[in-house]
């Protein structure tokens, strides 16, 4: 049986007649990086928040490593923008946060300096901070209680191509250094989809499905797409040739599964019966696409 480091049951919060979270029931696994997706307003902070007991749930439980006893102390969590004082240094939050947790700070705070790679912008000012330092201190704040669990809201939103890579190696260091159990969120599937071991997507406030990287691979399958001038009659082409399994998209591209390895040969058999191609390619369905087919919606 798999060991839960987070686990919720029917967790809900209501707000007058609205479900911000609906009866969601979800399963993070000890050690894990755990993708948390859903577009906004699906309920993916309130789920967070309630994770980290910074909001009562107005139903359901929570359970933290097999209890339901309600201690957060084991978590870490960076949820919607982190708490720094802009008129302090790096180094001075970090030491304000390490008295509070009744550690000592002198240690500490360098080597978490250094985790998120900031020890050269120690005595910086963070009113100085880009976004993406910003970002990375946040981290380092989450984990000055050196927590089992990590929990990250959007922690890449806004951040540019240097400031995501940089978050994303911090968090596989968290998970293979530390034995960190992380809960992420983003809107930014492709990264997503580079580090989670397991994807849970919550939409309107309903967690539709768990799925893990391995079972998102067998699901997922290469399929061709056809641009053409007359999209149905390709269709029906495609049929009297005997390919199956074939879609006609809203904006109007044929996609069909199977054949991928023949392309020259459909493309020619569609010529050869008066079928006018604009463009023909390979695509592999993807986490993004997943989740559109999924939800039916964007991010």
């Amino acid at each position: 049986m798999a060991e839960y480091a987070i686990e919720t049951e029917q967790l809900t919060k209501q707000y007058h007649s609205v479900f911000a979270a609906d009866h969601v029931s979800l399963h993070v696994q000890k050690g894990e990086i755990y993708g948390f997706i859903g577009r906004n307003g699906a309920g993916k902070t309130t789920c967070m928040k309630m994770i980290c007991g910074l909001t009562k749930p107005t139903g359901g439980t929570v359970k933290i490593n097999g209890s339901g006893s309600g201690d957060c102390s084991v978590i870490g969590n960076l949820i919607e923008a982190p708490g720094l004082y802009g008129g302090m240094t790096a180094a001075e939050n970090l030491k304000c946060l390490a008295l509070l947790h009744g550690k000592t700070a002198d240690k500490l705070v360098p080597e978490l300096l250094e985790l998120v790679g900031l020890q050269q912008s120690s005595a910086q000012y963070v009113n100085q901070f880009s976004l993406g330092m910003r970002q990375r201190l946040g981290i380092a704040a989450a984990l000055v209680g050196d927590p089992e669990i990590l929990v990250l809201d959007e922690p890449i939103n806004g951040l540019d191509p240097q400031g995501i890579a940089d978050v994303r190696s911090l968090i596989l260091r968290l998970k293979h250094d530390r034995g960190c159990t992380v809960m992420v969120s983003s809107h930014i599937l492709s990264e997503l989809a580079k580090i989670a071991d397991t994807f849970g997507i919550i939409h309107n406030g309903r967690l539709l499905c768990e799925i893990s990287a391995a079972e998102l691979q067998n699901q997922t399958s290469d399929y061709t797409e056809i641009i053409s001038e007359n999209p149905q009659q390709v269709c029906d082409v495609l049929t009297a040739h005997g390919i199956q399994n074939i879609r006609l998209t809203a904006e109007g591209a044929v996609q069909f599964s199977g054949c991928t390895d023949r392309p020259a040969e459909i493309n020619r058999m569609l010529f050869e019966n008066g079928c006018s191609i604009i463009e023909s390619k390979r695509n592999h369905t993807d986490l993004e696409q997943f989740y559109l087919n999924l939800t039916g919606g964007a991010v």
